[in-house]
């Protein structure tokens, strides 16, 4: 019986041969057009030597054995691999002998140079069956042995003769030639072996690192995901504390350092979010929202904290407005204020002594389009011509020395010129040395109002006429349950608190509530489990009950909402939005269900 090991070289020597058979192919496929110039060319030798009528007969056979060959190689060559690998030899080297007929004809032809192109052609037709499978030696042996009887033909014919010693020293000359070519080809398909082994090497590295990068990136995203809650929550205290603040009776100068406080820390929240939302922000990309954006209140948000830095440096600030001005435009207030407050940063920053200058030109371009010139004068220490050429390159300070006096990144300026181009504007930079700098952003915008807007109504926190609602705040921050009290307890609202979930069911199970606002994470019990607790039964099972959390997520909303809430509020609180959900509390959970749509509107704005 034939052992497995047998079997195993079997067809190991098998998967071989077709391999082989495979590379044969695909070198006589390549090229099969060039082998019919081949054919003119020893036609054209054959008919100075043989005559007309033999060269045309040969020319002839052999362009049909080619064709044919050609036809059969076409068709098999899906199939070599299956079993067919020793087709292709067998046919090609029935095909050889027809161009090894032509050595025979020239040989025995009665011309005296029908030796010599004998030869050549013999020597012709090797080279030519090695070059075509240099990379597959066997099969060329195979293949070329048409040309190896004809050689052994001719040494017959010459038996005896004086030309035979010499004819046969030809063949190992040939033979070494042959050699070479194989040789020459073996070493250099081990470099590319080589090359291809270092090439996927390499590869493989660069998959890893990718791999690892990923993970890094994940991880990133992780941990972004998990302090999110914990950045919103104090923020949540200062804009919430800073709403509450703004309905008690306070001095001009005390509301207007309030309004300060509330525009700085949404312009933070706005950046945090932006940071957070890492799905938004890869790769340099920056989301750019266009809303509706009143001129005066960009002007308070943009000059309020830097007219304050600027007297407390000694320096006189100055705004003023020029052209045809409007009420409101289309644009992205927050990121327009990052451009600018950067300018007037650094214009407070570099300037010791003299004006800060803000100046906002607006010219009518269209009768709803509007061109804005934003521009930044100080009398600081002004810029080098040669420092303004890498004014604007990443992690590049004026003064770059270990001495210098200003810290920062040095990538203020480039953030704030990639947001300007972004918003088809640009900045351009004028500046004097020892005499000041000019800063000016150029954009344009879609106007919305060209007159001014109405004052804006003070939230209402009342419900009807004057009616007290009960209401059961769960949050487990301290800070959080100080502000919610102290906003219902304004508009005469009496409250109950719970610091987490388990509490907040007990609570509801002994006492009746108008409204219940709940926290989402929580210690010991989460508040959508309370909250599905509390709808399961008990006497609060119908009462509206309004979600609260940090996560603005969509599928957040809807865990919310599906847990059995009504509403799904954000942190920071906006009071309006809760101010109008409230003003439904009376009609009962219809109600607010009914107008979710337009509270969920209002805490997205």
């Amino acid at each position: 019986m034939v052992g497995s090991e047998d079997i195993g070289k079997s067809l190991e020597g098998a998967r071989t041969g077709a391999s082989e058979a495979a590379q044969a192919l695909t070198a006589i496929l390549q090229t099969q057009y060039l082998r019919y110039l081949i054919i003119a060319s020893w036609a054209v030798g054959l008919f100075g030597t043989v005559g007309a009528v033999p060269a045309i007969i040969w020319f002839a056979v052999t362009v049909a054995a080619g064709s044919v060959r050609g036809a059969f190689e076409r068709r098999m060559a899906g199939r070599v691999d299956a079993g067919w690998g020793l087709m292709f030899p067998a046919v090609a080297t029935v095909t050889t002998a027809a161009w090894a007929s032509a050595p025979l004809l020239a040989w025995f032809s009665d011309t005296s140079f029908g030796q010599a192109l004998a030869v050549a052609l013999l020597i012709s037709g090797y080279v030519l069956v090695f070059s075509q499978l240099r990379s597959s030696p066997k099969q060329a042996i195979v293949i070329s042995s048409p040309y190896s009887v004809v050689a052994v033909i001719i040494l017959c014919s010459l038996w005896g003769d004086p030309q035979f010693v010499p004819f046969l020293s030809i063949m190992p000359f040939t033979a070494a030639g042959l050699s070479v070519l194989v040789t020459m080809t073996m070493l250099r398909d081990e470099r590319i072996k080589a090359f291809q082994e270092h090439q996927a090497h390499l590869i493989e590295e660069l998959q890893s690192a990718r791999d690892k990068a990923d993970a890094a990136n994940q991880a990133k995203s992780n941990f972004l995901g998990v302090i999110s809650h914990e950045l919103r929550t104090p923020m949540n205290g200062v804009l919430g504390a800073a709403q509450v603040l703004s309905s008690t009776r306070l001095e001009p100068t005390q509301r207007e350092y309030l309004s300060i406080i509330r525009n700085s820390g949404d312009n933070l929240l706005h950046l945090l979010n932006d940071i957070l939302d890492m799905t938004k922000i890869e790769a340099g990309k920056m989301t750019f929202e266009v809303v509706d954006v009143s001129i005066e209140d960009l002007h308070r948000r943009v000059t309020g904290p830097f007219e304050a830095q600027a007297e407390a440096k000694g320096l006189q600030f100055i705004s003023t407005f020029d052209g045809e001005v409007p009420s409101v435009v289309k644009g992205d207030p927050l990121r327009v204020c990052q451009v600018i407050q950067n300018l007037l940063s650094n214009a407070v920053k570099f300037t010791e002594a003299g004006t800060i200058h803000y100046h906002v030109v607006a010219r009518r371009i269209a009768d709803r389009r509007v061109a804005f010139d934003f521009s930044v004068t100080d009398s600081g220490t002004g810029i080098a011509p040669e420092d303004l050429q890498r004014l604007f390159q990443p992690f590049t300070q004026v003064d770059a020395s270990s001495t210098r006096r200003f810290g920062g990144t040095g990538l203020g300026l480039t953030i704030a010129r990639r947001m300007a181009n972004i918003m088809g504007g640009d900045i351009r930079v004028e500046s004097t040395l020892g005499q000041g700098s000019t800063f000016v952003l150029s954009v344009e915008a879609d106007v919305v109002e060209w007159q001014p807007m109405q004052e804006a109504e003070a939230i209402d926190a009342e419900v009807g006429e004057g009616d007290s609602l009960s209401v059961l705040v769960v949050e487990d921050h301290p800070v959080n349950r100080m502000i919610l009290e102290a906003w219902l307890g304004s508009a005469g609202h009496t409250t109950v608190s719970a610091e987490d979930g388990q509490i907040a069911v007990d609570v509801a199970a002994s006492q009746v509530f108008d409204l219940i606002i709940m926290d989402v994470n929580m210690p010991v019990m989460d508040g959508l489990s309370a909250t599905r607790l509390i709808r399961s039964a008990g006497m609060n099972a119908e009462t509206p009950i309004a979600v609260l959390s940090a996560s603005a997520r969509h599928e957040d909303h809807e865990a919310g909402l599906g847990a059995g809430a009504d509403a799904y509020l954000n942190k920071p609180i906006d009071f309006a939005a809760l101010a109008q959900l409230m003003q439904k509390v009376r009609g009962g959970r219809a109600a607010i269900q009914g107008g979710a749509e337009s509270v969920q509107a209002a805490v997205a704005a």
